[in-house]
């Protein structure tokens, strides 16, 4: 109905359908239907002849988890601790009741709230997410009296549970767990521990909670972005002052708008050093606005805006121009942030070493903001010393043909990408062992690598991979990098 693919005010019973096997069946009906006797899994003809008014509609699952996930991004303004689970949300509330009077409060506005979104909700409260669930789907009052087909087992296990007069949790839970194990094996009681408390359960919360963090919630929603990103520089002198309280500071920021009709917009920087300066914060904010395909769209106003920083590093105080260098430093940081912000941060890169003297894995690149340590940046030779690695390298290597004099000599003459090249200098050869200690049988292959000039003055790196007779009857050449 939310996308149009049927009228809002539907007053028939609805049904949505998808092929089973040959067969179109219901996979879910609304309560007009169930009240017909019309139930999921009843095939499309058996549903008309019980109910001719029936009117169906193609399921989509992906949408349907969309539309929950939608909600859910909504949800994170109560809790940052929100679990989409089938068509149900898991919050966990605790500690977050400071702004409500009570429990039943915080369930009067989400329900009125998903109301005016044109959803029914089903809240409940319990100690586990299980049991606040099954309380949510049986509209029970307690755990005690939900019917034992709350318990995540079988339809087998749940007829078996009734013959044996079995009706309700807490018939159950009054039983030996000993006796339960045997006669309906572990599972049930290991559903009946998660059930009851037990035990300790904890939802898998979509993203988890930012260590530092502030917010602010409006009476009248802001329709403004120029007024939307004042708040959240007042935002970022609140989490700075905590941030220098904790000797820390921000690498990354993480902003969530929340409109008033449930909507979330969300924006994220990363910051190259750790900072808790709130002008550096808007400029790299207005920046990555400014690189959105999509601008920011307010639509009836944000009334929360909640600013996180997920990740901190330490921070020190410290003096520009003072131990010299520290102003270009940050002069450097500063263009990497905006550059991140406008390009995205896997736009901009670093290299870093790895513990490998294989020249393909010696080095690998990440993102700048992931941060980088003295010992594994990457840096060129020293001043006055060769460079022995081309700029560029092939992932994997390209094979070549090769003509040499002699079998392990220097090559003569190589063909790549259909073309002839004539070596009029080598250098070389530098043996590179294989990893052995990596291998399953510890072997490999030894590379021969040498640096050749070709006759227009092109400088290649190749390598013979395996020895003559010891290794390889007839090693393979390649090419693995272009010197500029």
């Amino acid at each position: 109905m939310r996308a149009s693919a049927a009228p809002p005010d539907i007053l028939a019973p609805l049904a949505l359908v998808e092929r089973d096997r040959g067969a179109m069946r219901l996979a879910t009906v609304d309560r007009l239907a169930a009240a017909a006797g019309v139930v999921p899994g009843m095939t499309l003809a058996d549903a008309r002849a019980r109910l001719p008014e029936l009117v169906s509609l193609p399921h989509d699952p992906a949408a349907d988890a969309a539309l929950v996930d939608w909600l859910a991004e909504g949800a994170d303004r109560y809790t940052p601790m929100v679990e989409a689970r089938g068509a149900a949300l898991l919050l966990d509330v605790t500690g977050c009741l400071h702004r409500h009077t009570s429990e039943a409060a915080l369930a009067d506005e989400m329900v009125a709230r998903l109301a005016r979104l044109g959803f029914t909700a089903l809240p409940a409260f319990a100690d586990t997410p299980d049991a606040a669930l099954a309380l949510a789907v049986h509209q029970c009052a307690s755990v005690a009296d939900l019917p034992v087909t709350a318990l995540a087992a079988t339809p087998e296990t749940h007829t078996a549970l009734r013959r044996a007069g079995l009706l309700t949790i807490g018939a159950l839970a009054r039983r030996q767990r000993a006796a339960l194990a045997a006669r309906f094996g572990p599972a049930v009681v290991q559903a009946l521990a998660q059930l009851t408390g037990e035990i300790d359960v904890h939802i898998v919360p979509r993203r988890m909670p930012a260590p530092i963090g502030a917010e602010r919630r409006f009476a009248a929603p802001l329709t403004s972005s120029e007024a939307a990103l004042k708040v959240i520089e007042s935002l970022a002198v609140r989490v700075g002052i905590d941030l220098a309280a904790a000797g820390q500071g921000g690498r990354s920021f993480a902003v969530a708008l929340f409109r008033s009709d449930g909507h979330v917009d969300r924006l994220s920087v990363e910051t190259a050093a750790p900072t808790r300066d709130a002008r550096v914060l808007v400029r790299l904010l207005r920046e990555r606005i400014g690189a959105l395909a999509d601008p920011l769209d307010p639509g009836f106003g944000y009334d929360l805006i909640r600013l996180d920083v997920p990740v901190t590093a330490p921070l020190g105080e410290a003096q520009l121009n003072i131990a010299g260098g520290s102003l270009a430093e940050a002069e450097v940081g500063a263009l990497v942030d905006r550059l991140v912000a406008r390009l995205g941060r896997g736009r901009v890169r670093r290299l870093v070493a790895a513990d490998s003297h294989i020249p393909e894995q010696a080095a690998f690149d990440l993102p700048i903001a992931d941060g980088a340590s003295e010992a594994g940046a990457w840096a060129p030779a020293p001043p006055g010393e060769p460079c022995w690695r081309p700029v560029k390298l092939f992932d994997p290597p390209q094979p070549i043909d090769v003509v040499a004099e002699v079998p392990d000599g220097p090559p003569r003459r190589f063909f790549w990408r259909r073309r002839s090249h004539d070596v009029v200098a080598s250098e070389g050869p530098e043996r590179i062992a294989a990893e052995w200690w990596r291998r399953p049988r510890g072997t490999g292959l030894t590379r021969d690598y040498f640096r050749v000039e070709d006759g227009d003055g092109r400088r290649y790196w190749l390598f013979r991979h395996g020895l003559y007779g010891t290794e390889k009857p007839v090693p393979a050449w390649f090419i693995h990098g272009v010197f500029a």
